[in-house]
Order: structure tokens, then sequence, then C-alpha cells
């Protein structure tokens, strides 16, 4: 991680009190985009999410999860077959092996449960940094971190808050600057900045209301 001086992160943190000052007032309220019941479901949405829209994940899991409803079934399930229910997200092969060996190793390693930890989640396949921190946000209230997925790593870039590229060195310049206890909600908000105001396509980006603030 590149050095920071002292002046850049008084800057940086005088930006971030600015974005979530606004954040908060265009998103009071958050809430998951993926439909899940349980810690397992959400596992399994936040897998399928990669490189997938979540309203096509959550046209797929309300199917899913339908046919699957308990882990024994996920167990039970082959690959073949499980490729085919996940097919639209794209990258099928690859989710359903990491979500069919990461059932296994719920059942061999942790009762049947999903860890709590992010120490314990990074031992699931298909389970980074990322994926780890919206599970044990949005499944147990636990905020270790911050989820950096592609609309934060292009906004915290876009408003100077880390010249990264990397999702994990990102995350560590973020909560940096950020007292911890504004990071829940803040990838929520970000996302649906994002998604509203600030996509990543061309946009008039000086009509974005982070922006008119001179951030």
């Amino acid at each position: 991680m590149k050095n920071v001086s002292l002046q850049e992160q008084a800057i940086r943190k005088k930006k971030v009190r600015k974005i979530v000052f606004v954040l908060k007032k265009l998103y009071p309220n958050v809430a998951p985009f993926l439909r899940f019941n349980t810690p397992w479901e959400l596992l399994v949405a936040v897998v399928l999410s990669a490189q997938c829209t979540d309203k096509k994940v959550n046209e797929v899991t309300s199917i899913l999860f339908k046919k699957y409803k308990t882990l024994d079934d996920y167990l039970h399930a082959t690959q073949k077959e499980f490729e085919k229910d996940i097919y639209s997200t794209g990258f099928y092969r690859a989710k359903a092996k990491n979500i069919l060996a990461a059932a296994r190793v719920l059942h061999n390693q942790f009762h049947g449960k999903v860890p709590r930890t992010m120490e314990e989640l990074l031992e699931i396949p298909g389970v980074g940094r990322k994926s780890a921190n919206v599970i044990l946000e949005n499944a147990f209230d636990i905020v270790s971190g911050i989820a950096v997925d592609t609309h934060v790593k292009r906004l915290a870039r876009v408003w100077g808050l880390s010249y990264e590229s990397n999702p994990d060195k990102i995350e560590k310049d973020l909560t940096s600057i950020l007292p911890q206890h504004q990071w829940p909600g803040f990838t929520h908000r970000l996302i649906s900045y994002g998604r509203e105001y600030c996509p990543s396509r061309r946009h008039a980006h000086e009509r974005c209301p982070i922006t008119k603030l001179g951030v």
C-alpha cells in the first residue's frame, strides 16, 4: 500500500465526512440488495453475484432456494445439475464448484453453520474479503470491515479516497479514514449512489450531488 502523508490523510478524512453526510441524506435506510432467508442462502447468493447483477441473482435464487431448501440438498446435488440451475448467472461452472464445495466445508468443519468470523469465512471456497464482509454485516450484524465491490472501488478512486487498485488495499485506505461506527451501510450507500447518480458509463459527472460539493 502506498504511503500517504499526514496532510493527504487529513484531506481524505475531511472529504469522507462530507461524502457520508450526503450519502446518509440520500439513502437514510439501507437494506441488502440480495434476497435470502438464512446465512447460508446469503453465502450462495453472494457467490452467484460475482460478475452478475443483483437482479439476475434474485431471479435465480427465487427458484433455486425452493429447490435446495437445506444444506443437505446442496450436499446431494450433482455438479452438472447445479450448473444448469445457476447457468444464467454466468461463470456457472466455477460458481457451482465453489458453492457445492462450500457446502461440504460447512458440513465437515463448521457443523453445518456459516461461521461468524472473517478468518473462518475465508476458509470457505468462493469467499474472499468482500464476500465475507457482506455476509458478516447482512447475516449477523457484524461489521469488521468495508466490502469493496466495483462501485466502491471506482468511487473511492474518483473521489481520491484511495489510489489503490487492489480491493483489500482500498478497504484498508477506507477503514483508516472512516470512523468504525460509519462502516455499517457504507457499501450499500455507495452502490446505490453509483447506480443512481454516478455510473461507470460516461455521464455528466459535474451534476453528481457529491461532485457538486467540490470533492
